[in-house]
């Protein structure tokens, strides 16, 4: 076994992937043992994982010197995180609105980093930075959409009584669905309230171990940290207005079906 070149943290070989399979099994044990859900999942989490980091990193060093095919890797990146939340959020609806608060969390926030000069016009900060924030918009997406709609089906009758005191359908399900949609920026909060105690992130270790100041270390993670609390908050906001909006939803009625006098939910 040795250590990766220039690092001080793991050490590889073939225990390394050893370990790794004896932790995803375990992990598979206890998804269905205890928590009853299929271990396939997680086994084809862990192998999709490992394919898909190895076809990364030949990517990503193939362009390391391309910054405008950067985008279109983070376009690819943007595609898949729409397919995968919005598969949780609406799988038999309209689960492609998910590129709606992806981007409405996303886009904003990278245009003011370039805006700023912060984030600069190079394939590994563009891939590394977006990346980040669709990971972290693609969660909340799902987060907040689950959530939403969950509560929204427990308490039905709440938002039929709020139609019936005069309230429109969005306001009633806003009603409902607000107060649990920012739990999907919780973890986010959490983390960025820990930095440095609970966890170090990765970046912010790798960096160090680079070589990098610790001040302008903590500074770029800090600046990672914060837009992600604005990224995700966005993405959850727009998750919620979609769900009080019912626009997940495939619509069942047509128009002319619908009684004179009544309001389509």
């Amino acid at each position: 076994m040795a250590l990766v070149e220039g690092s001080t943290l793991l050490v590889l070989g073939p225990n390394a992937w050893l370990l790794l399979a004896v932790l995803l099994g375990l992990a598979a044990v206890v998804w269905r043992t205890a928590l009853g859900r299929s271990p396939v999942q997680m086994l084809v989490a862990g192998v999709r994982a490992l394919i898909q980091l190895a076809a990364v990193a030949l990517v990503i060093a193939w362009l390391s010197d391309k910054g405008p095919l950067a985008f279109a890797f983070v376009a690819l990146m943007f595609l898949v995180g729409v397919w995968t939340s919005g598969r949780r959020v609406a799988p038999d609806g309209r689960w492609w609105l998910a590129a709606v608060p992806l981007a409405a969390g996303v886009v904003p926030v990278a245009l003011m980093m370039f805006a700023f000069g912060v984030l600069p016009f190079s394939a590994l900060a563009i891939i590394a930075v977006l990346g980040q924030q669709i990971g972290g918009a693609m969660t909340s997406v799902t987060l907040a959409g689950r959530r939403i709609r969950d509560e929204l089906a427990l308490r039905q009758g709440e938002v039929e009584a709020a139609v019936a005191l005069g309230f429109p359908w969005q306001a009633a399900r806003a009603m409902v669905g607000r107060p649990v949609a920012g739990e999907a920026v919780l973890p986010s909060i959490d983390q960025t309230r820990t930095a440095g105690l609970v966890t170090l992130p990765g970046a912010f270790v790798g960096m160090i171990l680079g070589g990098a100041a610790p001040l302008d270390a903590g500074l770029i993670q800090l600046l990672v940290l914060v837009s992600l609390l604005l990224v995700n908050a966005g993405a959850a906001a727009t998750t919620l207005w979609l769900s009080c909006a019912g626009a997940w939803t495939r619509p069942r009625t047509r128009p002319r079906d619908i009684p004179a006098g009544k309001t389509p939910r």
